[in-house]
């Protein structure tokens, strides 16, 4: 996470602890007090994310991963019959 983005994100939880509007004019506005140097792209994506998002679930989800299982898909018929399982690593177990 780069400098910029981390004030950006101060700023945007800064604003939404405060109950006011989340927009790209005061993060920039909250980072300029700060003496905190962004590119200019950054206060309006973040504004940007905050228009679509629920910053609320944001910050309840940070550490569920999002991801989940990850779907394999099955053999089909030209594999001439080789065992699916022979795809897969096998697992290593660690000796104490």
């Amino acid at each position: 996470m780069s400098f910029g983005e981390l004030a950006c994100t101060y700023a945007a939880l800064i604003l939404h602890d405060d109950g006011i509007p989340v927009t790209a004019e005061k993060i920039a506005t909250l980072v300029k007090t700060a003496n905190v140097t962004v590119d200019s792209y950054w206060p309006s994506l973040f504004a940007k994310l905050c228009e679509k998002r629920n910053i609320d679930d944001l910050v309840t989800n940070v550490g569920s991963g999002g991801g989940g299982a990850v779907a394999v898909a099955a053999p089909t018929g030209g594999a001439g019959g080789a065992p699916a399982a022979a795809a897969a690593p096998a697992a290593v177990e660690k000796k104490v």
